[in-house]
C-alpha cells in the first residue's frame, strides 16, 4: 500500500447555506488554491434551515478534518451564536452579530465576518477613496451591520443610515455603539428612505430590493459620486438610477471575490493578488 503523506493530501473546504446550488464560492476558491499552488476540495453543502442541523454539519466537517467553513444565507447569524457560547469571534463578527468565516484556533470553533472589509477592499480596488468620505447607508438590516465597522477603521468621516422604518435605524446605532468603541465615538445619523437627501461621496444599498422588480423611494434630491450596490447577477434599478445621474457605479460581485480573498487567506495563511477575472 501507498503510504500517502498528510502534507500532500488536498485540503478541503465548505459552504453552508441553504439553498446553495447557485453559490460561485467552489470556482473561486479553486481560483485562489490555483494561484498560490494549493490542492484543495471546496464544496458546496445544503444544510437544512435550523440550528442542530447546522451543528451537525459544522461538527462532522471539523472533526472530519476540514479546514476552513463559509457561512452563508441564512446560517450566519446561527454560525454567531455557535462561536458566541462555545467558541471565539473577531472583532468584526462581534459587530456584526453575524459571522461568513468558520475555522479552528487551538481545538475551539472561531468565527470572523469578512464581508465588510470585502466591501473596502473592493472599493480601493474601484480607486474609490474612502477617507474623509461621508458615505449613506440604505438599509438597516444584517448586511448594513456587516459593513459599518470596517467603513469607519477605513477613514469614513460620516455615516448616514436610511431605513423604511426610522426606528429600525435608531435601533441599530445604538447596538453598534454598545459594541465598539470606535463605532460609539462617531455620530452616526438616521432618516428614512424618503428624507434621506443631499450629495454624498458614496451611497451604498444594502437591501435585497435588487433581486426583484420593486424600486427604492429615492428622494429627487438625493445625489453621490459613486453608487454601490452589494447585490449582483442582474441588472440593478439603484444603480441604473444613478448612473443616468452621471455617478461611477458598481455591483457586489468583487465584494463576494473580496471577502472569499479574506477567508481563504486565514485558513491558509497565503495571499491572494486582486483583482481575479472568473
Amino acid at each position: 500500500m501507498t503510504h500517502v503523506s498528510p502534507l500532500l493530501r488536498p485540503q478541503h473546504f465548505i459552504v453552508i447555506g441553504n439553498p446553495i446550488a447557485h453559490s460561485k464560492s467552489p470556482a473561486i476558491h479553486q481560483h485562489f488554491a490555483q494561484q498560490v499552488g494549493l490542492d484543495i476540495r471546496y464544496a458546496r453543502q445544503f444544510c437544512p434551515d435550523n440550528a442542530d442541523s447546522f451543528a451537525a454539519v459544522v461538527d462532522a466537517f471539523f472533526n472530519g478534518g476540514g479546514i476552513g467553513a463559509n457561512v452563508t444565507v441564512p446560517f450566519k447569524e446561527m454560525a454567531y451564536q455557535r462561536c458566541h457560547t462555545q467558541g471565539t469571534l473577531s472583532a468584526h463578527a462581534t459587530v456584526a452579530g453575524a459571522v461568513n468565516t468558520l475555522m479552528l484556533q487551538e481545538g475551539r470553533l472561531h468565527g470572523d465576518n469578512t464581508d465588510g472589509q470585502g466591501l473596502v477592499n473592493h472599493l480601493h480596488q474601484l480607486g474609490w477613496g474612502l477617507d474623509k468620505t461621508n458615505v449613506a447607508i440604505i438599509g438597516a438590516g444584517g448586511a448594513t451591520r456587516g459593513i459599518i465597522l470596517p467603513l469607519l477603521e477605513a477613514g469614513v468621516a460620516t455615516v448616514t443610515i436610511a431605513n423604511r422604518t426610522l426606528s429600525k435605524a435608531e435601533q441599530l446605532v445604538v447596538q453598534l455603539g454598545a459594541a465598539s468603541a470606535l463605532i460609539q465615538s462617531k455620530a452616526l445619523a438616521t432618516t428614512t428612505i424618503e428624507q434621506l437627501t443631499g450629495n454624498f461621496d458614496i451611497l451604498i444599498n444594502a437591501t435585497s430590493i435588487g433581486l426583484s422588480d420593486a424600486t427604492l423611494p429615492l428622494s429627487d434630491e438625493l445625489c453621490c459620486e459613486f453608487a454601490y450596490d452589494l447585490m449582483y447577477g442582474r441588472e440593478l434599478p439603484f444603480l441604473t438610477h444613478f448612473a443616468k445621474q452621471g455617478a461611477q457605479v458598481s455591483d457586489g460581485y468583487g465584494m463576494l471575490i473580496g471577502q472569499a480573498a479574506l477567508s481563504f487567506e486565514q485558513w491558509t495563511a497565503k495571499k491572494i493578488a486582486l483583482p481575479i477575472t472568473l
